[in-house]
Parts: structure tokens; C-alpha cells; sequence
């Protein structure tokens, strides 16, 4: 970290073990990126006699880095318990901005987008251009609404699965573009 640890508490007293569990923890949070540019921990006890016991304990981790400001905020009757909520939050939030960062995330793959150019509705099939230009053969029970066969014409948009089948290439999972698959 740039910046050294920031550790401050609110109605409550920070003894050495307790100093000691965040700090560990904190240092923890490096290992998922060696990015990280500050972190702040903030502890707090409500005021009021909360069940004589002094609960719920709340534990805020705000990571500062490059680009983003990662904040985990988790409240438990037990303070060891909302600490590692608190980090165990940061902690996938670090690896989150840390794979996002190296390209690790990944991105939906649309199945392609072809038109209808030829459709037999009483024969019940039809053919799609493909992104490349060929020619892919469905059949009515492809098409995934089923009244949506009888919807499709020339000119339609539709995303398609695309499999060999015993004539050449055919498509299924036929479904109009622009629509909840």
C-alpha cells in the first residue's frame, strides 16, 4: 500500500489483539492485487445498551485503487464475526477489480445473428443467411416460441445454435433477435 493503514473506532476501545486481527487482514487484501493504494477500516459499537452486551458491531474496509473505491460494510452481534464478514466482502471485491483488470472476466458470447431469406410455412422449415453468407436449413421445432414459426418471414432477424446434421449444416435453437432468449 501507498498509504499507510488507517484504523479508527467509534465507541469502542482498540486493544492489541483486536489492532492485531486487522491489520493481518488487511495485509491479506494484498495478495489479491499489489495495486492497492490505501485502505481505511472503521469500527463501531451503536451507542446505547444494546442488550448489555455492547453489539451489533459494525465494520466498514474502504480499498482505494487505481481507478475505484471498493467499500465492504458488514454489522454482527459479534465483533470477530463482522470483521471477517467486512473483509471476507473486500477480499472478493479486490479479486473482482483485479480480474477485470488483467481481462480474466468473462464476456457473454451471443450465439450469431442471421436472416431468414427463404421460409416454407407449410412444409414447416426454412434457411437462414448466416454471418458468413451460407445458407443454414431449420426446421419449425428449432424455432424456441412455439408460435413463433408461423411469426418468421423473409427479412426476420434471428439468433441460432448452428450444428451438422445429416444434409449439412442446420441450425436449432432458432430464436427472433432482440428478444429474451
Amino acid at each position: 500500500m501507498q498509504v499507510p493503514l488507517e484504523i479508527s473506532t467509534r465507541w469502542i476501545d482498540l486493544s492489541p489483539p483486536l489492532e492485531a486481527e486487522l491489520r493481518k487482514r488487511a495485509d491479506r487484501l494484498e495478495r489479491h492485487s499489489g495495486r492497492i493504494t490505501s485502505c481505511r477500516i472503521a469500527v463501531e459499537r451503536p451507542t446505547g445498551n444494546h442488550h448489555q452486551e455492547g453489539g451489533p458491531y459494525r465494520v466498514r474496509v474502504d480499498v482505494t485503487v487505481p481507478g475505484s473505491e471498493l467499500v465492504a460494510d458488514k454489522s454482527d452481534e459479534e465483533i470477530y464475526a463482522a470483521i471477517r464478514g467486512a473483509f471476507d466482502a473486500a477480499e472478493r471485491q479486490v479479486e473482482a477489480w483485479a480480474a477485470k483488470r488483467r481481462g480474466d472476466v468473462k464476456s457473454q458470447v451471443l450465439p450469431p445473428e442471421g436472416q431468414v431469406v427463404r421460409i416454407f410455412q407449410d412444409e414447416g422449415f426454412g434457411f437462414i443467411a448466416g454471418p458468413d453468407g451460407r445458407e443454414i436449413y431449420f426446421h419449425r421445432n428449432a424455432v424456441l416460441d412455439p408460435p413463433g414459426f408461423e411469426k418468421l418471414e423473409v427479412g426476420s432477424r434471428v439468433r441460432f445454435a448452428e450444428e451438422q446434421g445429416f444434409e449439412g449444416p442446420q441450425a436449432s435453437t432458432v430464436a427472433v433477435a432482440g428478444r429474451e432468449e
